[in-house]
């Protein structure tokens, strides 16, 4: 059979890729296709690079998708289906809502596609295809099949080396997917394996796709330890519990550790109580920030706004902290409430819920009832933490010239400076106010 696994493309200009190049591959994807048998042809249409020829023909295309990028995946799969070819979606999103996802394809997996992807192909080819196909079983990730990367264009991705070593999270926050997708218990690929993997990788730079690489310090030692002698380079997302553990952070920077992006969350301990991130302590931030730093490791802290503790005043506070504390780069988001999360289930409870409208969940969009805070103010603050944090002025001030990859870090700030603008461009097509919040001041 002649297979496409299609990545929906970001329609959102704040996240969307040009079309000449994109961030990362869809690591999901190349792994679906190390999963495909051999007698298979399988094609790899990332459509932030490449545009979907409608006349192609395919005995099956299949698509994954988050909660933003439903929309386009179930308009990609209408005009697929429309054409007569059966179409499987899967990932995130469906797996959450696979009653909605299957009115718009002929079957829908839910959860992790190791250990049934092969299984609907072989009912596809006997045109027995099921409706529903579930990952009854956590996969271990002990052989995990190696993405294959043959099949992409790699010239178009800024890195585009990719590895993942571990799934799932026991932490389970209220706002996040991650542990209702992959489970609360951390599952691990032996390092002896993940070595393996990398040595084969071409690029100067990896990306672990990890959600949190120092999760397990135990494993997350025994894996730095492997990786120092590749004097390779990676960056990743961890927690900020990194700091507390001296012997870790020293093994993550001698193993080429140059950058990790770290989920803050909030400057307020009640709203990390509320979300159940109290293993977040605000009081530590900064000496936390200081332990990273004099390891040569850059940090890139994600903050959200909009908890029922936050009032106009988050907006300064956020944003002058990050940049006292010189972090390289920051990632602001609104809080969303996304499909199968506790905090859907409480704002549904409360009558909150603004939008269904699942293109929305950008997380740089207002699609519920702030508590302390009208929406608009919310969406306006948000702006202007961006803007702020980003002006040429603010990212002299964080960078300056001497810090170490300061052209790397220059590189990425200009980057997202653009992104932004371009986000604030669109924002005023829209006739979406742009002034900051009466408690935030520009500098």
């Amino acid at each position: 059979m002649k297979i496409a696994l299609i990545a929906p493309a970001w329609e959102d200009p704040l996240w969307e890729s040009e079309k000449e190049k994109s961030i990362f591959p869809p690591l999901n994807l190349i792994t679906l296709a190390a999963l495909t048998p051999p007698e298979h042809e399988v094609i790899i249409l990332d459509e932030s690079i490449t545009t979907i020829d409608w006349e192609e023909k395919y005995d099956l295309v299949g698509i994954s998708a988050m909660t933003a990028l439903a929309p386009r995946a179930y308009a990609i799969a209408d005009a697929f289906r429309s054409r007569g070819m059966p179409v499987v979606l899967g990932g995130m999103h469906p797996s959450i809502l696979p009653e909605e996802a299957k009115s718009h394809a002929d079957a829908v997996v839910i959860g992790e596609a190791e250990g049934v992807w092969p299984y609907l192909l072989e009912d596809l080819a006997r045109g027995e295809l099921k409706p529903f196909y579930r990952q009854e079983k956590i996969p271990q990730l002990k052989n995990m099949a190696i993405p294959r990367r043959d099949l992409l264009e790699r010239t178009r991705y800024l890195i585009p080396d990719t590895v993942q070593t571990t799934r799932g999270c026991p932490y389970a926050c209220s706002f996040c997917t991650v542990s209702q997708f992959f489970g609360r218990r951390f599952r691990f690929r032996p390092v002896e394996e993940v070595v393996s993997e990398v040595k084969a990788l071409e690029g100067e730079v990896i990306a672990f796709v990890d959600d949190n690489i120092v999760g397990n310090p135990s494993y997350a030692k025994r894996l730095f330890k492997a990786l120092a002698p590749l004097k390779i380079k990676w960056f990743s997302q961890g927690s900020l519990t990194i700091a507390q553990d001296e012997d870790l952070l020293r093994l993550a920077a001698e193993s080429g550790c140059i950058g990790l992006f770290i989920g803050f969350e909030s400057l307020s301990p009640a709203s990390l109580k509320a979300v159940g991130k109290s293993f977040n302590k605000v009081e530590e931030y900064s000496a936390a920030i200081k332990r990273i730093h004099d390891h040569g490791i850059a940090i890139e802290g994600a903050f959200i706004f909009g908890f029922d503790e936050d009032d106009e005043s988050i907006f300064e506070h956020t944003v002058k902290f990050a940049q006292e504390n010189r972090l390289e780069a920051a990632q602001f988001g609104i809080l969303t409430p996304f499909p199968g999360t506790p905090l859907r289930q409480k704002l549904e409870k409360e009558g909150r819920i603004l939008s269904n409208d699942w293109s929305e969940y950008t997380i740089n969009k207002v699609v519920f009832e702030p508590k302390r805070m009208s929406p608009k103010t919310l969406q306006e603050g948000f702006n202007w933490a961006w803007q702020e944090f980003y002006s040429l002025s603010s990212i002299s001030r964080r960078l300056g010239l001497v810090k170490r990859h300061a052209a790397i870090l220059w590189a990425l700030n200009l980057n997202i400076r653009k992104r932004f603008h371009h986000f604030m461009d669109r924002l005023r097509s829209s006739k979406i106010s742009l002034s900051p919040p009466s408690l935030a001041k520009q500098t």
